[in-house]
């Protein structure tokens, strides 16, 4: 599902992936336009400093996800770990805990709190001549299996 660069409507569609489709585990990719063959695995979301216009010239009320909401919540996925042990060859593979302040970092915090921290977020690059589709869905593919795999360890 493609969300749109719109706090307000992004943060009802990640309500609605919550409510109606109750996954085990809820991945979000995020384009990181500066970041040249490089996959970014965000730990956690921020809920305050939202001060960045949307698409529609809109940020969210004092700056913040959730009102009631505590200022960061980690994901249930190590990210850490998994940034540890995976490896894609031809792409660099980097830990965060910083996924800016604007709609990435908002979804993410968004389906955190709503996914009781069931939810992941990855920054990609653009595609280009050295990046296909295929390739990034490739290594995608492979992070989200390894996650999979960390929430079937949970579950036992």
């Amino acid at each position: 599902m493609q969300l749109p660069v719109v706090y307000q409507k992004a943060k009802e569609q990640v309500f609605k992936i919550w409510t109606t489709l109750q996954p085990l585990l809820a991945v979000h990719v995020g384009l990181a336009s500066s970041a040249k063959a490089l996959i970014i695995l965000e730990q956690c979301g921020k809920n305050k400093g939202y001060q960045e216009m949307d698409a529609c010239g809109f940020h969210p009320e004092g700056g913040c996800c959730m009102l009631d909401g505590p200022e960061k919540i980690e994901s249930t996925i190590n990210m850490k770990t998994l940034w540890k042990n995976i490896s894609v060859e031809g792409i660099d593979i980097i830990f965060s805990r910083d996924a800016g302040r604007y709609i990435c970092d908002y979804t993410y915090y968004t389906s955190l709190y709503y996914g009781s921290g069931r939810a992941a977020f990855i920054h990609v690059p653009p595609l280009s001549k050295s990046l296909s589709a295929d390739f990034l869905g490739k290594a995608l593919q492979t992070i989200i299996l390894e996650m999979l795999k960390q929430c079937g360890e949970e579950r036992e």
